[in-house]
């Protein structure tokens, strides 16, 4: 039995939702790495259901890029990153646990609902349903994916943080905005993600953003080395 498109793409939605709260759990950085290249393939299986119902091309070509830039690409690089800086987990947390971060998403995804179904109610010019969802959904994710950024410590976790995020935006756009632009967008993104990803395996940055800061900043340890010397002289 086939699903009609509007059940299939809420069950999708929910799924999307499931894999943003696990990235929000996870400490394991490379199931951190799966579950963002998953949730990545379920925002491309809607373009395509979309393509289905709707024969848009640009739809297609959203799918295409997706499948090959954030199912296969960057996951793959980051997971090579892992591997050669020898990553494993993210113990590290800033302000919130990731229990408590949880709740906060929930709570999060309970205000979008409420605060923006006014204004998107007016950007829905079909009045459905899934139009309402998909940019609650959307929008919460977006922030859902600032909660990784703001309370993990290590530099790939927040890399992942900041995919989630675009992921959000996509969504989003998917029942929002023009395609063409929005691929464009996207295309610009995965390139600033990659030059990211690049520049965490040549800094070899295997902590914390506080010890990036500190490698790009030789300056800096030479005068913390001095001072000691100073007082001792």
């Amino acid at each position: 039995m086939i699903l009609p498109t509007e059940q299939l793409t809420q069950i999708l939605m929910v799924m999307v939702l499931a894999t943003a709260a696990i990235i929000i759990m996870k400490r394991d950085i490379r199931s951190l790495i799966k579950t963002y290249a998953f949730q990545s393939l379920l925002v491309a299986v809607m373009a395509l259901v979309f393509y289905i119902e709707t024969g848009a091309v640009t739809l297609l070509l959203l799918a295409v890029v997706f499948i090959i830039s954030k199912v296969w690409i960057i996951p793959h690089f980051m997971g090579k990153v892992q591997q050669k800086l020898n990553i494993k987990r993210d113990i590290k947390f800033h302000f919130l646990s990731p229990i408590t971060a949880l709740i906060v998403s929930l709570f999060i995804l309970l205000f979008v609902y409420l605060a923006f179904t006014p204004l998107i109610a007016e950007l829905n010019r079909f009045n459905s349903t899934l139009f309402t969802l998909g940019a609650t959904v959307g929008v919460s994710i977006v922030f859902m994916g600032m909660i990784v950024i703001f309370t993990r410590k290590q530099t790939l976790t927040n890399v992942v943080g900041y995919l989630t995020m675009e992921n959000g935006v996509v969504l989003f756009s998917l029942f929002l905005t023009e395609l063409p632009m929005l691929i464009e967008i996207l295309i610009i993104i995965d390139l600033i993600m990659l030059t990211l990803i690049a520049t965490v395996l040549a800094f070899g940055i295997d902590s914390t953003i506080e010890e990036f800061h500190a490698r790009l900043n030789p300056f800096s340890r030479e005068q913390q080395t001095k001072k000691p010397e100073e007082t001792t002289q």
